[in-house]
């Protein structure tokens, strides 16, 4: 599945839901089922900077894709990490690269965080596309 067909599918899902509290509970549904990230990975260096709750990030280049692993210590940032990672996990650096985030916000989870926890997301974003700026340049 693509970027962008992920996106829609989490878009039609949402779409189902009657009422924000609905929608939130969809959210803290993939909190509930979320990985935990080994505590070798819960470094200073893997820490999301910018989220309201603490978050960290792993990422590794294998087989010419982006692993990425991640986990937060609130049940939303839970769920909004599964959430983008299986939009963003396991894709190429060119894929990531011409991947238009601003899909995102047509999801429908934009609206149901707060003005924090949209900045959090941004941090995400930021990190993801950050680390595949750095494995295309490297030649990755």
């Amino acid at each position: 599945m693509t970027m962008e067909e992920q996106v829609q599918v989490y878009k039609e899902d949402l779409e189902l839901l009657s009422d924000k509290d609905m929608k939130m509970e969809y959210i803290l549904d993939y909190g509930k089922e979320a990985k935990k990230l080994d505590l070798k990975y819960k470094t200073d260096d893997n820490i999301i900077k910018g989220c309201s709750s603490l978050a960290w990030m792993h990422k590794q280049f294998k087989d010419s894709n982006i692993i990425l692993e991640a986990e937060g210590d609130s049940i939303i940032a839970k769920g909004m990490l599964v959430m983008l990672l299986e939009i963003f996990n396991n894709r190429t650096p060119d894929e990531i690269l011409s991947f238009d985030s601003k899909l995102l916000m047509q999801m429908g989870v934009m609206e149901l965080l707060s003005p924090v926890r949209q900045q959090g997301m941004e941090a995400f974003l930021g990190v993801i596309y950050g680390y595949a700026n750095k494995c295309k340049e490297e030649g990755k």
